[in-house]
């Protein structure tokens, strides 16, 4: 990884047992360590999660002032001195400090949000496509938040994109059993939804529909409009239809899903949606 060249970064070299890579990172996490030093959990198109080390931060107001900050995109230069050890940050140049995500409680909140679920998420040291899709997806999305206040459709499309962008999209158009796509006419009379397993990830067809255990109610609509809204440009999501209702649905469905599928609680979760949930009752009061 040490040695592709990639977008937002100048390349690597390696010097014997000395690797040194330049690129774009974006802060996902920092945290003090000892008496001078700081921790940073950084995001890469090279790397993916890379978890460096800044000796003396605590101290040098040169080197790393106001740069290891969350949320920070920086240009970095990373030197490796033995493969398989943390990677120590030389030197970072602060890019952008997205503001704007500061000014308001529900753009800090999902901002936190979506750092942490890529924080945890996201492989250690992969690179590639999957690395620099994952940057991309993430980057955009944070702009994204930057750009406009947030509400609870917002965190539903901009989370199914970073889940996606991690591996774990959910399938939202064929039945997970048989490979068929689920149609207008697989809907339960009652409900007028399709069922979907969440230990399988998918929308279930009337041929295959289990029992009720692990299953999901979900309007059809609710899995076309999420799907459309994967391949919209994330300056076109407020084009997307997708009422309070289907909202409410599909952010049942996706926490249902994360909670599954990942097996731990993003401790970010809670905060964002009491944040949420208060400016969505002050807009209606």
């Amino acid at each position: 990884m040490w040695s592709a060249a990639y977008p937002g970064g100048s390349g690597a070299a390696s010097f014997g047992f000395l690797s040194t890579l330049e690129t774009q990172a974006f802060v996902l996490r920092a945290v003090d360590f000892g008496e001078s030093d700081r921790i940073a959990h950084l995001l890469t198109p090279a790397t993916s999660r890379l978890t460096v080390i800044a000796k003396g931060a605590k101290r040098s107001k040169r080197r790393f002032a106001g740069t290891l900050d969350l949320f920070n995109l920086l240009d970095v230069r990373i030197e490796r001195r033995r493969a398989n050890t943390m990677g120590r940050l030389e030197q970072a140049r602060l890019l952008d400090a997205f503001d704007l995500l500061r000014t308001r409680p529900a753009r800090f909140a999902l901002a936190c949000y979506l750092a942490e679920l890529v924080d945890r998420l996201a492989p250690e040291g992969s690179g590639g496509a999957d690395a620099r899709e994952l940057y991309a997806v993430v980057l955009g999305s944070i702009r994204a938040v930057a750009a406009r206040e947030p509400d609870a459709r917002l965190r539903a499309l901009l989370e199914l994109r970073v889940l996606a962008a991690l591996g774990l999209r959910p399938e939202l158009r064929r039945c997970v059993r048989c490979g068929r796509d689920i149609e207008v006419s697989e809907l339960t009379a009652r409900s007028g939804a399709v069922p979907f397993h969440v230990a399988e990830g998918g929308p279930l067809c009337g041929s295959c529909e289990a029992g009720p255990e692990g299953v999901v109610a979900v309007h059809l609509g609710t899995l076309r409009a999420l799907e459309q809204g994967l391949r919209l440009p994330l300056d076109r999501l407020d084009r997307l239809a997708l009422g309070a209702q289907a909202t409410a649905e599909a952010q049942a469905l996706l926490s249902r899903f994360l909670r599954f599928h990942v097996g731990f609680e993003i401790r970010s979760e809670r905060f964002l949606e009491s944040v949420l949930a208060g400016d969505a009752a002050r807009a209606s009061g």
